[in-house]
């Protein structure tokens, strides 16, 4: 037999299937390899491609020498930057600090878009932004800046950014003024949008007011920037200000809300808007009341500085207006306050509720009233350092103390020459409840209210007297002259009425009926009237009484 050469067996399915797995995942490994290869490539050349156009855009568009510490990119969703220690350091001013500086950055940008110019980005995470501006006379030299596609310094802007998300931002406004320290501004959280050079940024900011300490979110528009004069820059926009509390303002109380609407430039910022505070307070009393404000004024963006033009208020029934200034103190610590105020349709009960610790007000009665405010810096209660100095007008006014209005109608009766009724009164009889009117003139401070030239009238009788009042209710020193339509002996009853008609000559002068120095003493609670014979000895030897207490400080002449 013919030997039959072996069959040469043909692969089966299976194994076939086997080498092709096996080639396929050959390739993927391959493929893989060079991607990486590629990414590692790619990346490398790509982040310093990204941080040369970061920097280059910056110095181009701020004229300035630009550092940037750190710069890290990731590739896992593509490409992710993340940096810090950026400072910006204009070519035109000598500053020791950077203009600019930012402690952490992020953004992220697409794969395409990194190999084109300019690079566009969406939206860059900023955290730590410090921006100090030199004094307002150096600012001249600051970096003008370019706008997206204009030559500066033969290079072109090559990263355009839509939005700026800032978190922790310090703005500081520096002054070449002696005694004046540097403006600093605290924003916890500033939202930019349409950030191209040469045009307005769009913002939304959330601010911690110092003090009173409270919440400040505006909304609004900033820009385009005028680099040569910043001051005119345009500024508008919308705030809300809420949850201020007073407390961290000694001597004051309450819980304040803003509402209102700004614009004009940095330097010239209008603002109207309105206030309500339901428990404003002085501690001089901590009586609660509804405090309510609508106000028209001029900010200087630049130094703070705050023109009232006017403030129309209403604290519980009164009505106030007040016009002033609130500037920045030699020293630059805190403000001065001088402010021309007018209460009319007023009542006193209002004032001296927020100011005198006794319960209820002392008097009642319609007030007009026309003071120069000045109140200075300084940690002191608002109270101590409250300095007021006017003329004020009271009609219709009625004491709530019943003993003081009772001592009140015994004197307009006596002095109408009507003792039987004033006797009556005295002994719980009806009440006659004369309304007396008083005007004079004003000063307070220290806590004590300083009285001269005033005239106190009631039926039958006009009182002139100087004197003072203290806040807390517990000191009445006043002294002066009654002049009363009936003579003395027509003030009583009886034996004493005819004894005393021998003394009616010695006591009617000037055209009154009887003319005597009287004095009003002690406190709220228990005051004591009486006749001052003996303070009327001791002026004429030229040694008039001291008062207690002393008499405030003026208040400051308006600036």
């Amino acid at each position: 037999m013919e030997d039959r050469p072996a069959s040469v067996s043909s692969p089966t399915p299976r194994h076939r299937g086997r080498r092709i797995l096996l080639w396929f995942l050959l390739v993927l490994v391959i493929l893989g390899a060079g991607a990486f290869i590629a990414a590692d490539f790619y990346l490398h050349r790509a982040a310093p491609i990204l941080r040369a156009r970061i920097i280059d855009t910056l110095s181009t568009r701020f004229d300035s020498r630009v550092e940037l510490d750190r710069f890290d990119v990731s590739v896992l969703r593509g490409f992710e930057v993340s940096g810090g220690g950026l400072k910006i350091y204009p070519n035109n001013l000598d500053m020791d600090a950077p203009l600019f500086s930012v402690e952490r950055f992020s953004f992220h940008t697409g794969w395409q878009g990194l190999f084109h110019s300019p690079t566009h980005i969406g939206q860059v995470q900023i955290s730590g932004l410090g921006i100090n501006m030199p004094p307002k006379d150096q600012r001249k030299g600051m970096p003008k800046l370019q706008k997206p596609g204009e030559e500066a310094h033969k290079r072109k802007i090559e990263v355009v950014v839509d939005e700026l998300l800032i978190n922790n931002a310090t703005l500081i406004l520096k002054t070449d003024k002696p005694g004046k320290i540097p403006l600093e501004f605290d924003i916890a959280s500033l939202r930019l949008t349409s950030v191209g050079a040469g045009q307005p940024m769009h913002f939304h900011a959330i601010l911690t007011n110092p003090k009173p300490v409270g919440n400040i979110d505006t909304t609004g528009s900033f820009g385009p920037y005028v680099t040569a004069s910043p001051g005119d820059t345009p500024v508008a926009g919308v705030y809300d200000f809420s949850h201020a509390d007073l407390n961290s303002i000694k001597g004051i109380g309450g819980m304040l809300s803003s509402t209102g609407k700004y614009q004009g430039t940095l330097n010239s910022i209008v603002v109207d808007g309105q206030t309500d505070t339901p428990n404003f307070s002085l501690d001089t009393a901590n009586h609660p009341m509804p405090l309510h404000t609508n106000f028209h004024a001029i900010v200087d963006g630049t130094n703070g500085d705050t023109y009232l033009q006017p403030v129309d208020a209403t604290l519980g029934h009164s009505h106030i207006l007040a016009k002033g200034d609130v500037v920045r103190a030699e020293g630059g610590r805190g403000h001065d306050i001088h402010l021309d105020v007018t209460v009319d349709h007023a009542n006193i009960a209002d004032m001296l509720q927020l100011g005198v610790k006794t319960e209820p007000p002392l008097m009642t009665g319609a007030l007009k009233l026309q003071t120069k405010l000045y109140l200075p810096p300084g940690k002191v209660r608002v109270t101590d350092k409250l300095h007021l100095q006017g003329t004020f007008q009271i009609t219709n006014a009625h004491f709530t103390n019943p003993k003081i209005q009772g001592k009140v109608d015994q004197l307009s009766l006596r002095a109408q020459g009507k003792p039987k009724e004033a006797n009556q009164e005295s002994k719980g009889g009806e009440a006659a409840n004369e309304a007396s009117t008083m005007q004079g003139e004003f000063a307070l401070g220290d806590s004590k209210l300083t009285i001269s030239h005033l005239v106190y009238t009631v039926p039958g009788a006009n009182i002139a007297m100087d004197g003072v009042y203290s806040l807390d209710g517990k000191q009445f020193d006043f002294h002066g002259k009654a002049r009363l339509d009936a003579h003395v002996s027509q003030m009583v009853t009886g034996w004493k009425s005819a004894l005393l008609k021998l003394a009616d000559p010695f006591f009617a002068k000037n055209g009154a009926g009887t003319e005597v120095p009287i004095s009003v003493t002690g406190t709220n609670s228990e005051p004591h009237f009486g006749l001052d014979f003996g303070h009327k000895d001791k002026e004429k030897n030229g040694n008039p009484p001291q008062q207690q207490g002393g008499t405030p400080p003026p208040a400051q002449p308006q600036q």
